[in-house]
């Protein structure tokens, strides 16, 4: 059974999902559309308040690591291979859709940028610290707007 809840943050409300009651398998933010189609609403799972501390952390200007929480996304291969290296890049800091394709030895940023914005699990896995080649702010499925406030927290802008 799939379960999910909707818990307050700085940038708005936050829809978190678990597909099996003990990892998180999703969270999106309020301008996302949140994937819990035949999900039970929940108050309370241990995954939930851990990843409401880690937030809360986040927020605060800690630097909390994704480790810190079970996450289970469901997604293909090459974009679990994507999400894995959006989960190591550090806490202030920025990569490029070309830099990751380099490192993945794919050779197409686009496809890149595709399974970024698949990531089911924004903030924690931080796609937000993707930008474009010249240091644009490219897309952002939670919105450019968001993607500046979590940048800008981090000390990046």
């Amino acid at each position: 059974m799939a379960y999910y809840t909707i818990i307050p943050s700085p940038v708005g409300e936050i829809t978190l999902l678990s597909a099996d009651g003990v990892s998180l398998a999703g969270l999106w933010l309020d301008s996302q559309k949140p994937e819990t189609e035949g999900a039970e609403k929940a108050e309370y799972l241990p995954v939930f308040a851990e990843t409401q501390n880690w937030l809360n952390r986040y927020f605060a200007g800690e630097k909390p690591l994704p480790e810190e929480i079970p996450l289970k996304p469901a997604g293909t291969a090459f974009q679990r291979q994507v999400w894995n290296v959006l989960r190591r890049i550090p806490y202030g800091t920025t990569v490029s859709y070309g830099e990751i394709a380099e490192e993945i030895g794919c050779r197409s940023a686009q496809a890149v940028g595709q399974a970024v914005g698949r990531n089911p699990l924004s903030v924690i896995v931080p796609c937000h610290r993707v930008i474009g080649k010249n240091g644009s702010l490219t897309g952002y499925a939670g919105g450019l707007d968001k993607k500046r406030e979590l940048l800008k927290l981090e000390g990046i802008l």
